[in-house]
């Protein structure tokens, strides 16, 4: 199947002087599913209203043949807004055009922190997304696994006096 896409970030410096509190959230990772369905998107981190980086699209799975990755979320509100890492397009599990069903899934889309997860094989198992916000590999119907979950979000606040 296809891997799944990274979340987005945005980067921002912030005069809270005047401000006594703000709401952090931070967003779960998009989980994998059987490799015969297709992932879930990740959810949104926010630092209050002042930024926002949105989850990535879930990993597809097709009937037969070729199968879209997960689009990488959006960075909105910081002084600088970077969209998440495209998961891979993948190979539907049940396309065998050679009469082996040996194909390998793709990787998870890499977010601005790291690497997504790797795809599953015929005798591996996909991972999970490797850095904050990345994407988890597609699942493998060779070996009927799962897809990888996606890495949780991340809130990062750097103080300065």
């Amino acid at each position: 199947g296809g891997g799944g896409g990274s979340g987005g970030t945005a980067i921002e410096t912030i005069d809270i002087s005047g401000v006594s509190t703000v709401a952090v959230t931070v967003g779960a990772g998009g989980s994998g599913a059987a490799a015969t369905a297709s992932g879930s998107a990740g959810s949104t981190s926010s630092f209050g209203s002042y930024c926002t980086g949105t989850g990535g699209a879930g990993g597809l799975h097709g009937n037969i043949g070729a199968v879209q990755g997960g689009n990488g979320g959006s960075g909105t509100g910081g002084d600088i807004n970077i969209d998440g890492g495209d998961g891979g397009n993948g190979v539907d599990n049940d396309y065998v055009p050679s009469g082996n069903n040996y194909r390998s899934a793709e990787n998870g889309g890499p977010s601005f922190w790291g690497g997504g997860g790797r795809g599953g094989a015929h005798n591996q198992n996909p991972s999970t997304g490797m850095a904050f916000g990345s994407g988890g590999g597609g699942g493998s119907g060779s070996n009927s696994s799962a897809g990888g979950a996606g890495q949780v979000g991340v809130v990062y606040i750097e103080e300065y006096a």
